[in-house]
């Protein structure tokens, strides 16, 4: 039972903090793939998942086959690292978990993407 994790690795934050927990897997592994969508931007459009969208927030498709996005898919892919797992409970909380969204939405995913267009590390023109 695998999640697959879908990162922005032309983004230095998210691939150093994707990094860290492909460590943590090498150490005591975890049922997790990685899947880099800088090389493969259009990887989610059957789940109706454009290559702008993919861009802005961390995915993860469960073995269900049930997409995540943002904090959802950081508390699917904390469930599964046993350091993390405290976190993931902590995002889950239904007092916490709008808080949590809204910090990730509203401040954090959207500087992360406007920081990588400014860098030029996303072509956001092959959309379509």
């Amino acid at each position: 039972m695998t999640l697959t994790v879908y990162y922005n690795g032309a983004c230095p934050i998210c691939r150093r903090e994707i990094d860290h927990y492909r460590r943590l897997c090498q150490r005591e592994p975890a049922p997790l793939a990685w899947v880099d969508i800088s090389e493969a931007p259009l990887v989610l459009s059957g789940h109706g998942v454009d290559s702008i969208s993919v861009r802005r927030r961390l995915h993860a498709l469960d073995e269900a086959g049930r997409l995540h996005a943002g904090v959802a898919a950081f508390a699917e892919l904390w469930a599964r690292l046993p350091r993390y797992r405290w976190l993931a409970r902590l995002v889950r909380r239904p007092w916490l978990r709008p808080l949590a969204e809204g910090l990730y939405e509203g401040v954090l995913a959207p500087l992360l993407f406007r920081y990588n267009l400014w860098r030029g590390r996303c072509d956001c023109a092959e959309e379509g």
